[in-house]
């Protein structure tokens, strides 16, 4: 992918911070406070790093729901999440990811990630990129893993990367919605109003991202349900072969949460994968996503 150049233009009221390479992929930002609007210097440099890191971990913030938003919201529009009654009250644009139980309900998506997936990729137009916020953290697990799909494009066997160019898969909402992970089942039924917002999508199996011109895989076990064009047992194999490639350890970071952590990933660049963490100890996270456009 190249070295690494940031581009730095001093600016009035620009913020001292750090960016360090993580294993495998991403970057964590050290000393920026997001709780106040980034200058324009701090957001192109911000924004070059989400371009090479492809996984920014911004260390010991404090923000507001507003501040959240406001952040994502420098990127491009958001997009609400289908399931409505697991957004934040008053703020649509958040979805709580939680395993938490009050009075007998769930307050938010308690199995969110239980497969490996790009967010919203079974939409039309697919996420740019997701911020997760952690608000309560388990005390054991809860573990984020990412994948690089650049990376698993690049290694790709001559053989393989022979029979998926030029093909499309199909990516549907509910390929593995039902399918329990972590032992309780926290998924409601969709209503038609739902379904109907969720309809299955077909795009490229190798998309290349339209602010680098970088290649990378765009299937993944959580979304994708065949390639289309293929017998259902070709189709089979040589998705379960992209996938097994795709999360080899040296294209995997494992990302342990700390008091603080705001994450921000590009979807079109990786996919990522809940661990999961005992019922017993309480996870919750504020994630907004936001809007990229048609792969191609």
């Amino acid at each position: 992918m190249g070295e690494f150049t940031e581009v730095s233009s001093p600016e009035a009221g620009s913020q001292q911070f750090e960016i360090r390479p993580l294993p495998g992929t991403g970057a964590e930002i050290i000393g920026l406070d997001l709780s106040h609007k980034l200058n324009t210097a701090d957001f192109r440099r911000i924004h070059q790093a989400h371009l090479h890191y492809h996984l920014l971990v911004f260390r010991q913030q404090t923000l507001t729901p507003e501040q959240q938003i406001a952040f994502s919201r420098r990127f491009g529009p958001l997009q609400i999440h289908v399931l409505k009654q697991f957004l934040l009250d008053g703020y649509p644009e958040i979805l709580i990811v939680s395993n938490i139980v009050r009075d007998g309900k769930p307050v938010g998506l308690g199995d969110a990630g239980k497969y490996w997936h790009s967010d919203l990729s079974y939409k039309q137009i697919p996420s740019l990129g997701s911020m997760l916020y952690g608000k309560i953290l388990p005390a054991v697990g809860g573990d984020t893993r990412f994948a690089n799909m650049h990376k698993a494009w690049e290694t790709l066997p001559e053989k393989l990367r022979r029979k998926i160019e030029g093909l499309r898969a199909v990516h549907s909402y509910t390929a593995t919605y039902s399918k329990p992970r972590f032992g309780s089942q926290w998924r409601p039924v969709l209503t038609e109003k739902q379904l109907s917002e969720v309809k299955a999508v077909s795009h490229p199996v190798i998309r290349t991202h339209p602010e680098t011109g970088h290649k990378a895989l765009f299937v993944s076990e959580g979304f994708t349900t065949h390639i289309e064009g293929l017998a259902e047992d070709e189709s089979r194999d040589i998705l379960q072969a992209l996938y097994e490639h795709s999360i080899r350890e040296e294209n995997i970071y494992t990302h342990r949460w700390q008091a603080g952590d705001l994450l921000f990933w590009d979807n079109r660049s990786l996919i990522h994968l809940a661990t999961g963490c005992p019922e017993d100890c309480p996870r919750q996270l504020y994630r907004t996503t936001i809007e990229g456009d048609i792969p191609f």
